[in-house]
């Protein structure tokens, strides 16, 4: 057995546990960060592969409306560590960033590996210690924190405080399994089950529209659930949809199915043009096919024309208004949701009632909780790595505050 102290160890080597850790180190502070992966930052990495959205550029009156109900915990925690000072902090690391067309944004090498290996060589220059291939287990009966190794061996920690931030459920692959939850339950800490966000749905489709259009984007339509509208677009899957469309309206859609077992999403084919705009174009189709006429008077074609066949009713496909009335409001039945290993986030974790405003746990006192393992969730586009941020210096301005206390 090792036995091993600091001022402060972190669990869990993602965005939230880096950044606590480079926060309380800069202080002048020791710290250790344990992560049971091979290697840190698994998920950041793999998300990033394709270009790694840091944040978003809208007015931060509006960025935090994207946190639905916890918008005003993450009203405090944007506070603290805004967009801006997220794009600030990155360039003191040499990446700098831009602004995407559509407000997103990104390093301009597109790359997550560069930003991670200048912040690991920062974080080793603050003297930060990784431990890598070590699982947490809980706490001793001393209240040491217990970790394991690949080989079995085991480690204790004593440290004056703790951030955990080991993440949600989703891409367990990465290393975020959830198996923490077992692990503060029985310390009594309150959690909300832990749940797919941001996540594919399942749709009934009929065999010959999957055969014909599986894998096919759906571009230029607006989905509708609960009220809420978005324009944009998704993908047919072999057993749904997915994108950045159905990701924006997971929550509302996934509560839903599991309220009543399934949900009808509203899809509009053309949401900029009006109903009674179409009304007229669709009249007089004569002898036409129905293929061949939506070609032309209203340009209608490939997937979006094989969903029209799909969900609309024959009496609609033969009436100029019902055809319209169907363009503009089909009605796809959802009935199920992907689970955690295939969501790109998670909702639900440790309950804010568990925590205080410092996000120490009220029932730990010095233990601290960051990023993805907190009860929230929010939609792609920046908003998930910017919560995991901003909730990460929180959590590390309350440690500081507590240590500088003792």
């Amino acid at each position: 057995m090792t036995a091993l102290a600091c001022d402060v160890a972190v669990v869990g080597a993602g965005p939230a546990g880096l950044m606590a850790a480079e926060r309380i180190a800069a202080a002048g502070h020791t710290v250790r960060v344990f992560d049971r992966m091979p290697t840190p930052a698994r998920k950041l990495l793999l998300a990033g592969r394709g270009g790694l959205n840091l944040t978003h550029s809208e007015p931060l009156e509006r960025f935090v409306t994207r946190y639905g109900e916890r918008e005003a915990v993450f009203r405090a925690a944007l506070a603290g560590f805004t967009p801006d000072d997220l794009r600030a902090w990155a360039a003191g690391l040499g990446v700098e960033t831009f602004v995407g067309t559509s407000g997103r944004v990104f390093p301009v090498q597109m790359k997550a590996s560069t930003l991670v290996r200048a912040w690991l060589r920062r974080l080793e220059g603050l003297g930060v210690v990784l431990h890598t291939r070590h699982r947490w287990q809980g706490w001793s009966e001393d209240g040491a924190l217990r970790f394991t190794d690949a080989a079995g061996t085991e480690t204790t920690v004593q440290a004056r405080a703790v951030v955990l931030a080991l993440g949600g459920a989703s891409w367990p692959r990465t290393g975020s399994d959830g198996a923490w939850t077992d692990l503060l339950v029985a310390r009594g800490v309150d959690l909300a089950p832990l749940r797919p966000s941001n996540m594919g749905f399942e749709v009934p489709w009929s065999d010959h529209f999957r055969e014909r259009n599986e894998g096919q984007p759906v571009k230029s339509v607006a989905l509708t659930v609960a009220g809420r509208r978005v324009k944009g677009e998704f993908v047919v899957t072999a057993t749904g949809i997915e994108g950045g469309a159905v990701y924006a309206l997971s929550a509302p859609l996934r509560d839903m199915v599991e309220r009543d077992g399934w949900a009808p999403l509203g899809l509009d084919l053309m949401p900029d043009t009006d109903e009674s705009v179409l009304r007229k174009r669709l009249s007089g189709r004569g002898a036409q096919s129905l293929s061949t006429f939506l070609k032309k008077t209203v340009n209608l074609t490939g997937v979006r024309y094989a969903l029209l066949r799909e969900f609309a009713s024959k009496d609609d496909l033969n009436d100029a208004a019902g055809l319209a009335r169907a363009i503009k409001g089909l009605s796809m039945p959802v009935v199920g949701v992907c689970g955690l290993e295939r969501a790109i986030s998670t909702a639900g974790g440790v309950r804010f009632d568990a925590v205080d405003e410092a996000l120490m746990l009220r029932n730990l006192p010095g233990v601290f909780v960051a990023g993805e393992m907190l009860d929230w969730e929010a939609p792609t586009g920046g908003y998930l790595l910017q919560g995991c941020f901003a909730t990460a210096v929180r959590a590390a301005d309350g440690v500081l505050a507590r240590l500088a206390a003792s």
